[in-house]
């Protein structure tokens, strides 16, 4: 990965392309432009998710961002391992989630998932729903890399009607009610609305971790990662030495992160004294490389360019397909895979409680890594890096998945 200066960094930002952005559906092109007031007094009927997302440079014919391996290098994490069922929450007809999955595994030597060995499953809340470019490209983005860091467990992909706070929950709730689901991955959220806390009864079930993307706009909470039930996955920048091996991990400048305007700072919150909270929820819990810089390899053919509508498992390469992507919506199902190398819950504290205690413990630099530089703004003590917990990257970046 080339080194490429923060300043140009601030500059350009690196958003979801236009061609992408275009393709969202209204609701979501419009919520990206509304402010955090306009949205406070509203209920969830009127909450659109917007994507955390971003693509560095153009597609390509070959991969140019990080593999897997030097993903799990960095991190810690096995080759292989996995139990249960990831189950991937997006929105709208991903049409070639399977074909997609079955180039990224050809290209990276990655096991087959697909619909007939049962290692994919597809679901669907409502027939003949609309396409979106940009949400395609995330739910690629989060199928793909679930698969690559926990190979072994199955993955349950949940289509959403639409962007919208309704249909979303709605999807969050067949996912959780589905045998075998271990963890929920949310690549999306919102803004905060007054109602928030009435909804947050929806991330629950027994042995299932929810997680959800911290923002890419930098300082400010966003909903869901807000609620005190889903681990909250901030943004960090990763460089790598000449041979490829990591130099150093630091806070990404659109970490999503501060404190909930709406939810009460939670047990596990308090016993592990959050400094600034003032009896808040505060986020991120967690952290994983968001930095498009640092960006992930993710293969994804729109519909109209496979020459069918239909999915299909095909592992041959047509076209161009691969993207360099970031954001905050790639550690939500990473994370959500580390969950899935834990295997079956052993535990009946919650991985989220398990975490600060974790962290708070006397060998804690077995469990993180501890992001002591970057910021996400210019709001000193809520914007910087620091040690033990910060409002950028929170606990720190996994070195493990032994939680």
């Amino acid at each position: 990965m080339h080194h490429i200066s923060r300043e140009i960094d601030s500059i350009k930002r690196f958003l979801i392309p236009l061609f992408l952005l275009a393709s969202l559906s209204p609701g979501t092109a419009n919520a990206a432009t509304m402010s955090a007031s306009g949205l406070k007094n509203l209920k969830i009927d009127s909450f659109v998710a917007r994507l955390p997302l971003r693509v560095l440079g153009s597609e390509a014919a070959e991969p140019t961002g990080l593999s897997p391996d030097r993903i799990k290098a960095a991190y810690h994490l096995p080759k292989s391992g996995g139990n249960g069922t990831i189950a991937i929450v997006t929105a709208f007809d991903g049409k070639t989630i399977e074909s997609d999955l079955a180039g990224f595994n050809q290209k990276f030597g990655l096991p087959e998932c697909t619909t007939q060995n049962g290692c994919l499953t597809i679901h669907s809340m409502t027939k003949n729903l609309k396409t979106s470019s940009g949400w395609a490209l995330e739910t690629a983005l989060d199928t793909e890399w679930a698969h690559a860091i926990a190979p072994d467990a199955k993955i349950l992909v949940v289509e959403a009607a639409s962007d919208s706070g309704p249909n979303l929950l709605k999807a969050v709730d067949y996912a959780r009610a589905q045998p075998g689901v271990v963890a929920v991955s949310m690549s999306w959220g919102g803004d905060e609305f007054k109602d928030e806390t009435k909804s947050d009864s929806h991330f629950s079930g027994p042995g299932i971790s929810f997680f959800a993307a911290s923002g890419d706009d930098g300082y400010g909470a966003s909903w869901p990662a807000s609620s005190p039930s889903v681990i909250s996955v901030g943004g960090t920048s990763l460089t790598f030495k000449s041979d490829g091996s990591l130099d150093s991990e630091k806070a990404w400048s659109g970490s999503g992160g501060g404190v909930s305007a709406y939810e009460k700072e939670p047990g596990f919150q308090v016993s592990y004294s959050i400094a600034k909270a003032k009896g808040k929820r505060a986020i991120p819990d967690v952290s994983f490389d968001a930095d498009p810089h640092s960006g992930y390899s993710v293969y994804h053919l729109a519909a109209s360019n496979t020459g069918s509508h239909a999915r299909t498992a095909t592992s041959t390469l047509p076209g161009k397909g691969w993207y360099v992507v970031g954001g905050t919506s790639a550690g939500a199902p990473q994370w959500a895979a580390i969950r899935a190398l834990l295997g079956s819950a052993t535990s009946t504290v919650p991985l989220i409680t398990r975490l600060y205690e974790d962290k708070a413990s006397a060998n804690h630099s077995n469990y993180f890594r501890d992001i002591v530089s970057g910021s996400n703004g210019a709001c000193t003590y809520y914007c910087d890096a620091r040690k033990h917990y910060d409002y950028v990257t929170g606990l720190g970046s996994p070195l493990t998945y032994r939680f």
